[in-house]
């Protein structure tokens, strides 16, 4: 397959997700092409059973599995170049991805000592904005398998760091018949993290 082609079906699968970005809207804003270019492209993904015929905006189960999609989350409360290495690598492993933004709530709920400085919707702004990101969304109330279950991820990527266990999740995932890989990535700058940053500049940071 070709990569517009899969760029294509990318787009179309992400505004499964989030449905207030049309799939033409949100392709036409990587590729300023002709509307009558994208129209034909995606009646050949239908001729190919790649594009459901009668919406042409949803993936058969063909064009979801043409496709492999990366999960992370995280609080992402300071952004540093530690994110930055993580989702890099984490996009290596698929053609889309998605991240996660926890929820304060959910935040809280893991480690009620953690202070949160940015309120949940700026945290989702700041990951949006990161060009390696094709989508970020807010993290579900209720277990981290709520989310899983509506994303479908092939590929969930853990940062060194982060707490979860592989095989715990893999198993959740087998539970709701989703056959997920679980990754565990590292990190060339270890240094980078966001306790060890927030620790050396302190709370006057916050206040610039």
């Amino acid at each position: 397959m070709n990569p517009f082609d899969k760029i294509m079906l990318s787009s179309l699968y992400l505004s499964g997700l989030y449905p207030n970005i049309p799939p033409l809207e949100r392709l036409r804003s990587h590729f300023p092409l002709p509307e009558e270019i994208y129209s034909r492209k995606i009646q050949e993904l239908v001729n190919l059973g790649l594009v459901e015929d009668g919406s042409k905006s949803r993936l058969t189960y063909l064009g979801r599995d043409a496709i492999k999609v990366v999960l992370v989350g995280g609080v992402f409360d300071l952004i540093h170049p530690g994110h930055i290495t993580t989702l890099k690598a984490a996009k290596s492993h698929g053609d889309v991805l998605v991240v996660v933004v926890a929820r304060t709530s959910t935040a809280a709920m893991i480690n009620k000592d953690r202070r949160i400085y940015h309120e949940e919707c700026l945290r989702l702004e700041l990951v949006s904005s990161l060009s390696v990101v094709d989508l970020a969304i807010m993290g579900r109330e209720g277990t981290l398998f709520e989310t899983v279950e509506y994303i479908k991820p092939d590929v969930i990527a853990l940062g060194y760091d982060q707490f979860h266990s592989e095989k715990e999740i893999a198993e959740n995932c087998l539970k709701r018949k989703l056959t997920t890989r679980v990754i565990r990535l590292t990190t060339p700058i270890p240094a980078s993290k966001s306790s060890l940053i927030k620790e050396h500049l302190g709370e006057s940071f916050y206040r610039i």
